[in-house]
């Protein structure tokens, strides 16, 4: 079993929260307040568990700056007070920034024995066999 500080604890707690109130922010007709509160607590969770040295450099290497423009740059929007433009902001970013874990997360979800099938079905299977080999950034 991994063993976690009692600042990861934390910020496994943040991050979770604030998935939950982006998703309850979305499902409520893109609440900026809900989605705001969301963004503030999954980077805030992000720096928790890996830590401030390593988020900063996550974000903020050289191949990622425009991914990192993007994801940074959707949080902003939702705090200014335009909540889907921001999130398609958001979205795009994430998706730029956490490319190389993709594959890695369909190879996992492909052996859980419920979620494996349902990834085998005929229309689904070609969807995840691009997200599953597109690991490069562009």
């Amino acid at each position: 079993m991994i063993s976690l500080t009692d600042s990861q604890k934390i910020g496994m707690g943040l991050t979770g929260f604030g998935v939950f109130f982006l998703f309850f922010g979305m499902m409520l007709f893109f609440d900026k307040a809900l989605l705001a509160i969301g963004n503030i607590l999954f980077v805030s969770g992000l720096s928790f568990v890996i830590g401030l040295e390593r988020t900063f450099r996550f974000f903020f290497q050289r191949h990622k700056l425009k991914a990192t423009s993007f994801f940074l740059g959707g949080v902003f929007v939702v705090l200014i007070g335009w909540p889907i433009v921001g999130v398609v902001l958001e979205i795009y970013g994430f998706f730029l920034l956490f490319r190389g874990f993709f594959p890695v997360a369909v190879g996992f979800i492909r052996r859980v024995p419920v979620l494996g099938s349902l990834l085998s079905l005929p229309g689904i299977s070609t969807l995840v066999d691009k997200i599953g080999e597109s690991n490069t950034m562009v």
